[in-house]
């Protein structure tokens, strides 16, 4: 491990291999292993993929786990990072998740999101303090964006 305040390359490519591994963990609703590689920061802030409300805080419960296994029953996923900054005890990571699973009662279908994480390590463990993941890993055109940004239910 690299001194207090400064991340070495090579513990970079393991958080990165971690992140790699979490991703396919949670598209298959092994939500235990993911929380076996990561933990959640009590300042986590989540902007989920289907948006709405940040949520603040991150429950970890029987209830919730059961409800991740019950939502996520399997698929494949790789994180692809496009870009990493570290500096003191904090990491960022900014990439793709490619996946693909059947999540929510759908069948198998592209779930690819882009995804920043911002890390901060607190001893040898790494908490997620921040998770912001958004499905337009493709392009949309923007009348598209435009009724997204009103909400579904309002026209044009």
């Amino acid at each position: 491990m690299s001194t207090p305040g400064s991340v070495t390359e090579a513990e970079l490519a393991e958080l990165v291999a971690r992140v790699d591994e979490a991703a396919k963990a949670y598209i298959r609703g092994d939500v235990d292993r993911y929380l076996e590689l990561f933990d959640h920061g009590d300042d986590y802030t989540l902007m989920r993929p289907d948006g709405g409300e940040t949520v603040h805080g991150f429950v970890d419960s029987e209830e919730a786990r059961a409800a991740t296994r019950a939502f996520f029953t399997g698929g494949e996923a790789t994180f692809d990072l496009d870009r990493s900054y570290a500096s003191g005890d904090l990491a960022v990571l900014v990439g793709v998740e490619r996946q693909h699973g059947e999540v929510g009662g759908y069948p198998d279908q592209d779930l690819s999101l882009r995804v920043t994480l911002v890390l901060r390590r607190v001893g040898e463990r790494w908490r997620i303090v921040h998770r912001h993941a958004d499905p337009l890993v493709r392009a949309v055109p923007f009348d598209h964006l435009a009724q997204l940004a009103r909400g579904l239910d309002e026209g044009p």
